[in-house]
């Protein structure tokens, strides 16, 4: 569900930045302006300024800038929906949402009701689940926390009392909840210790069910991907750890359920856990927006280390400054934790290795140093390996690499030489600049993108190229679809993503199909719709400049007016040229 823009004006009318924004930043009058001490960085000369005339705020130290929305996603690490949502309820404003939803709050609510009676289970006579739970050390107020619930033994306990409770058969099939088979229903989860899932807006999405009993099938069973849940999308106990890692800077990645328990039960707040997949670009991109330092604290198996591996490039690609730890003696953080205490696990963090030491020492597994064939094969690895840093980074690890190779420095260098230009390292990607996300309706260049993506499948990984693009929620939803539908079955079937939109959505989106034309000149009209994106981002980074330099002061900030006059400048000239 999103915000309409109409709704998202109305909000703004009604609250005035400066009690916003006073709340958190003591402010104190400065002309027309308002000026306090930046929140975002250490600073001991006032360089915030927020306007009540325009409604914005601006730091000329780090840049920081934006409205009210944007002030109160970047203090308390938020989400555009979450942030809109934080205003309206401390202010009592009625939201009114958009019409691309599909229901979505249904289905939370049923999982809800799910996760009542699974911790009522749990919590109200004695049970297997909490037998466990006690024998593995967690506290009640721990498990409460949590919400940690338990899976009666009984077949359909769970699916008759929700359709008690009114809930239609189909959602809970849906949401995996029960199974059906030879036309009997039966509950999924069945003598299990259960895991609820719970997104940052504080959902329940999923659960997680963790057999007591060995005879009972997997290990771990997870709720399938559903319309409200995909594993790809979701971390565990992030709801939680969210903002800790705000305060402590840092956050730690654990393989399962009970290490983020049981590391939270010892002191270790900031901390989550990959929902039983491979850590993903998604999932990168959400602690991003808590963190950019991340400790991963995978098992030190070949199964940990290739997931550290992945681990690493994943969130490189999203700028994150990556270290990896090993528990030592070959136990997982749970078990190290109760033994050693949360001082000795935070010594491991402590020295956890950054990620091209971590990268290196990784590529030595399997050989031996003390033959000439073994160090010039790690010789050959490492040095694929410094290809994919830093110029800074590349010259420090061509220095221990030397010393630890015992070759000279100047070796070094021309296996690089010889390998080629080094690989363009993550940081140092030109990205697209960010676009605000308030922008809930279709527009004209949005609509023409999903023709031509129906049209000419070859558009769909082009447009994934340019992620921004897409700024409303229901064109990305729509090429979502499109793009796993494309992949899994190599074409697109138009019927079937209309089947899988809600009434109204498939009402829009035939609209798009019957209206808009592009046949016989798609690639012209693909560069078109890439231009006025541009175009618009442009636009948009000239406004923002023009009001920074509007709150400026001229006598305080002349260094920061000269920069600002400059990026306007530049910004004036790419648009001359886009047009």
């Amino acid at each position: 569900m999103g915000f309409s823009n109409q709704s998202i004006e109305k909000l703004k009318e009604q609250i005035n930045i400066i009690d916003v924004v006073g709340r958190c930043v003591p402010l104190k009058r400065a002309g027309s302006n308002y000026k306090g001490v930046c929140p975002f960085h250490s600073e001991k000369t006032p360089s915030f300024v927020v306007s009540e005339q325009k409604q914005i705020f601006t730091c000329f130290g780090c840049g920081a800038s934006g409205d009210v929305i944007a002030f109160v996603e970047k203090y308390y690490n938020l989400d555009f929906t979450e942030a809109v949502e934080k205003i309206a309820g401390e202010y009592g404003i009625q939201l009114e949402k958009s019409t691309y939803g599909d229901n979505r709050d249904v289905y939370y609510q049923v999982n809800r009701l799910a996760a009542n009676y699974f911790y009522r289970a749990f919590t109200e006579r004695a049970n297997k689940g909490y037998a466990y739970m006690k024998r593995r050390g967690i506290s009640p107020a721990v498990l409460k926390k949590f919400g940690i619930g338990y899976a009666d033994e009984q077949w359909d306990s769970l699916y008759r009392y929700l359709l008690a409770q009114g809930v239609e058969k189909k959602i809970i099939l849906e949401l995996g909840l029960a199974a059906e088979s030879k036309g009997k229903c039966y509950d999924k989860f069945r003598n299990r210790v259960m895991f609820p899932i719970i997104n940052t807006s504080g959902k329940v999405i999923g659960f997680g069910g963790r057999a007591i009993d060995s005879s009972d099938g997997p290990k771990y069973l997870n709720s399938p991907e559903s319309r409200i849940f995909q594993k790809k999308n979701n971390l565990y106990g992030l709801n939680i750890a969210r903002q800790s890692a705000g305060k402590t800077g840092y956050l730690i990645l654990v393989e399962g359920y009970m290490d983020v328990i049981s590391l939270y039960q010892s002191g270790i707040e900031n901390i989550s856990a990959s929902l039983g997949t491979a850590l993903t670009e998604n999932q990168a991109k959400l602690i991003k927006r808590y963190t950019k330092n991340v400790i991963l604290s995978y098992d030190a198996d070949g199964a940990g280390r290739a997931a550290a591996l992945r681990g690493i490039e994943i969130l490189k690609k999203e700028d994150c400054r990556v270290k990896v730890l090993h528990v030592s003696e070959g136990k997982d953080p749970d078990e190290y934790i109760k033994k050693n205490g949360k001082a000795a696990f935070l010594e491991l963090v402590e020295n956890a290795l950054p990620y091209a030491d971590y990268k290196l020492e990784s590529a030595k597994l399997g050989m031996d140093l003390e033959t000439d064939e073994g160090r010039i094969e790690y010789s050959k690895k490492a040095v694929a390996i410094l290809e994919e840093l830093s110029p800074v980074e590349r010259e420090v690890y061509i220095k221990k690499l030397a010393r630890e190779m015992s070759v000279p420095e100047a070796a070094i260098r021309m296996e690089l030489s010889d390998a080629g230009e080094p690989a363009k390292n993550p940081e140092r990607r030109n990205r697209q600049p960010d676009v605000s996300r308030e922008n809930t309706e279709v527009s004209p260049v949005e609509r023409t993108l999903l023709k031509l993506i129906l049209t000419e499948e070859s558009y769909i990984d082009r447009i994934a190229q340019m992620p921004d693009i897409l700024q409303s929620e229901f064109a990305s939803a729509v090429w979502r679809l499109a793009s796993d539908e494309y992949h899994q079955n190599r074409f697109v079937d138009q019927n079937r993503i209309l089947d899988s939109l809600s009434e109204q959505d498939a009402a829009l989106l035939q609209e798009i199909i019957d209206q808009v034309i592009v046949g016989g000149n798609e690639e012209q009209v693909f560069a078109d719709c890439v231009r006025t994106w541009k175009k618009n981002l442009l636009a948009k980074e000239e406004q923002r400049l023009i009001l920074q330099l509007s709150l400026a002061d001229e006598e305080n900030n002349q260094k920061r007016i000269e920069e600002l006059t400059d990026q306007l400048m530049d910004i004036q000239k790419k648009m001359k040229i886009e047009l």
